[in-house]
């Protein structure tokens, strides 16, 4: 595979960060056109990355969760890796709206979230986050990563029913983060 130009990598990049704002703002209606105007590309541009709005939201959707699991991996080599794993499921929760959105979007396209490498790469990430704040003694032993990603995935639906209270989203975080320590014996 021939690596891509530096202009096209830096074009994909817009079109992704300018697709997200766009269709979380307004929505899988948003023509494909105001999106590569957002993004500053031609609509020829969009396209060549891009040849369906549906694959657009799911490359939008990947690249969010490529995020999520860069700042797992970098948040694993914190010398306080419990502070690491609840600064990250802090920052994920609070992005939650945009990728629950986003699924949405995929969901009602009539798209299935597959199992790719931004999947494998949060999970590995989120696996290493674990494994070091478990030796570090900060979070319980018995938790393992589908565990994990079922306590995220439930805490940023939860965020939905707690809507703009920052008290209750706050609280609703805090009894998940206590739930996830270590007990002293």
């Amino acid at each position: 595979m021939t690596p891509q130009r530096a202009d096209a990598v830096r074009n994909r990049a817009r079109i992704l960060d300018a697709a997200e704002k766009v269709l979380v703002e307004r929505g899988t209606t948003v023509s494909t056109e105001e999106i590569a105007k957002a993004a500053g590309v031609g609509i020829g541009t969009l396209f060549r990355h891009f040849p369906t709005k549906e694959e657009l939201v799911r490359g939008v959707f990947e690249a969010r969760l490529q995020r999520l699991a860069e700042d797992a991996t970098r948040l694993a080599e914190s010398d306080d890796p419990g502070a690491a794993l609840a600064t990250f499921l802090r920052q994920a929760v609070d992005q939650s709206e945009v990728k629950n959105a986003l699924a949405g979007m995929l969901t009602a396209a009539g798209l299935e979230i597959q199992s790719g490498e931004p999947q494998r790469a949060l999970r590995e990430a989120l696996g290493t986050l674990l494994r070091r704040a478990q030796q570090s003694g900060a979070v319980r032993q018995d938790l393992e990563v589908p565990e994990l990603i079922g306590l995220l995935a439930g805490t940023s639906k939860a965020m939905e029913y707690a809507g703009g209270s920052a008290p209750a989203r706050s609280r609703i975080l805090d009894v998940v983060l206590t739930g996830l320590r270590a007990t002293q014996q």
